[in-house]
């Protein structure tokens, strides 16, 4: 490990040198160069010492820049104390040819001077993208100091979901699936969680305390889970939901039941910080209806119900406010509402997915391939009645996994050209969500304590001390 911890630092050419627990950057310019495209590629497809190796490189490297993985809950402690408003964070999941669309988010952020921007992967996606979370961060590194974003990185574990149908069958043993996975994330640098129980909502039950009790209760069960694993200095950013998305519209009065509930239940429970935001569900869907051509149907948003739960959500319990899921695929006039109505924050993900696959530069003949493995292999994803395109857009996501080593392999132009229209899409959807020129309350309002990467192996230390060590 310790010899392939040095050939990575080697990659560099001098510029960067291991010291004592961690690294020096002798010549910051040189990580921005192909040396970091080179170690990104190591820690993805490396082989195990090598991505090891590769990846805790890249987390000191962000250390000692000031690209650290941090929590957002400064920043959403200030909006719900009313010190900050007017923006609307944009969580964006990193789906698809992962290295380059992460650059094309950080070169619009830093155009910009975004720095309210979050970055995340739900449990769903973690699956068919192949991205485990210690990878997931290390490539929002690598891309961070590619591009000398040097702010903190709000990387969030999205939909952290209790699966109903396995809940039913097995309570215990599925919410400590959910547990597994976000001792996982955070231990590799997430430090925003998005707990997700509202599966357990139940609309038959006579009063809206009954409906939302079971979400309430795991929802506070697996809060305080989560205080009991952060990294000193670091308050991790919780979010809870109150309605399923793509189901029946949320209320105020469902936000107060949840609310009331899960703050009586945390407080049995002793845990003293609660959530920072609550998901809602005002009539989006993730990925968007899909008609018979392939095409998206328009989306009757309820800005009144989203502004009122907003707003409740602020004035009453004092979180950042409401967060929309389902969003990518709205049309491109919707965006500018929602800072107006003070959302908090809404989720962005198959819009970025879409301009990769339907790219006009993507090879024809990888194009046949990735309809063709769909076809073969994700049949189950069909319903009856789905035409042939309706049916191809909603599964394709599946082939992200499969052809992840593929797309990232694209020549330099195709990807180059891809990325492009990425980032003029993130510059858009920044300027209108009005994130641009939040770098200066995120300076104000975030904490990034310095933290050395726990996979550190004592050989690394020696081998820093004693440059001979390991020859």
């Amino acid at each position: 490990m310790a010899d392939e911890t040095q050939r990575a630092v080697d990659l560099f050419g001098g510029a960067v040198a291991l010291v004592p627990g961690g690294v020096t950057v002798r010549d910051p310019s040189k990580l921005r160069s192909p040396a970091t495209d080179r170690l990104v590629w190591q820690a993805v497809f490396g082989g195990n010492d090598e991505r090891e190796a590769a990846r805790w490189l890249l987390w000191e490297l962000g250390q000692v820049t000031g690209a650290r993985p941090a929590s957002i809950q400064g920043l959403y402690a200030a909006r719900g104390r009313g010190d900050v408003s007017g923006f609307t964070v944009p969580a964006i999941n990193v789906r698809m040819m992962a290295y380059d669309t992460a650059r094309a988010i950080f070169r619009a952020a830093r155009a910009g001077r975004a720095g309210a921007i979050i970055l995340e992967i739900a449990r769903s996606e973690i699956a068919y993208t192949d991205q485990r979370p210690s990878e997931y961060v290390a490539v929002l590194l690598g891309a961070a100091l590619r591009e000398g974003y040097v702010l903190p990185l709000f990387i969030q574990g999205d939909h952290c979901q209790v699966n109903q149908k396995k809940y039913s069958a097995d309570p215990e043993g599925e919410v400590g699936e959910v547990k597994k996975l976000i001792a996982e994330e955070i231990g590799a640098g997430f430090y925003n969680i998005d707990v997700d129980t509202s599966t357990l909502v139940d609309l038959e039950q006579p009063t809206l305390d009954a409906q939302q009790r079971l979400n309430f209760e795991r929802a506070a069960e697996i809060t305080g889970f989560i205080r009991g694993l952060e990294p000193e200095g670091v308050v991790v950013s919780v979010g809870a939901e109150i309605g399923e998305v793509g189901m029946k519209n949320s209320t105020v009065e469902e936000l107060h039941a949840f609310m009331q509930g899960y703050t009586r239940t945390l407080a049995r429970l002793g845990s003293p910080v609660g959530i920072s935001k609550i998901s809602v569900q005002t009539g989006t869907s993730h990925g968007g209806v899909v008609l018979a051509d392939g095409s998206i149907a328009d989306v009757k948003l309820d800005l009144q119900a989203l502004a009122a739960l907003s707003r409740a959500a602020r004035e009453t319990y004092k979180l950042a406010g409401a967060v929309q899921h389902g969003a990518s695929t709205l049309p491109s006039n919707a965006f500018g509402s929602f800072p107006r109505i003070e959302t908090a924050e809404i989720h962005l993900a198959t819009n970025f997915q879409n301009i990769i696959f339907d790219h006009p530069r993507l090879p024809r003949d990888v194009r046949e391939r990735l309809r063709a493995w769909v076809d073969e292999n994700a049949a189950g994803e069909r319903k009856s009645g789905d035409t042939n395109e309706q049916f191809y857009y909603k599964a394709r996501k599946k082939a992200i996994g499969p052809f992840k080593r593929e797309v990232w392999s694209l020549s330099e132009d195709v990807r180059g050209a891809i990325a492009a229209d990425l980032e003029r899409t993130f510059a858009f959807l920044f300027e209108q969500l009005n994130v641009n020129g939040t770098e200066k309350d995120i300076n104000r309002f975030v904490q990034a304590p310095m933290q050395h990467h726990a996979a550190l192996k004592p050989a690394l230390v020696s081998a820093a001390d004693d440059p001979d060590a390991g020859e």
